[in-house]
């Protein structure tokens, strides 16, 4: 089972900015290619980090309103958010140990 968890614009404040715990999210879309890649990675370090960091992932074409409101000109966006304030970015398809070590210090 996923432990990733599915964000929009009606409970995005709720998931990811008033978690107790840091969320890593991914914002991607269907028919982008990077983003095929990263999911798998973002799955993974969703199961690994369990307890640790909340993984979630946002439909940039389903929720443009939250795109444009944190500035995701590129996808895949992974951005985390901690105590409800985006604290780290990475654009891009990154590799696993390179985003592990993002949530690492975070």
């Amino acid at each position: 089972m996923s432990q990733v968890k599915i964000v929009n614009e009606d409970n995005f404040e709720a998931e990811v900015l008033q978690s107790a715990l840091p969320v890593l999210v991914d914002f991607w879309a269907p028919w982008c290619g990077p983003c095929k890649i990263v999911g798998p990675v973002v799955e993974a370090l969703a199961q690994e980090n369990e307890g640790k960091i909340i993984v979630a992932k946002i439909n940039v074409d389903e929720n443009k309103n939250l795109a444009v409101q944190h500035g995701v000109r590129g996808i895949p966006t992974l951005a985390v958010f901690k105590g409800g304030q985006e604290v780290k970015r990475i654009v891009g398809a990154q590799g696993k140990d390179q985003l592990q070590k993002v949530i690492d210090e975070v």
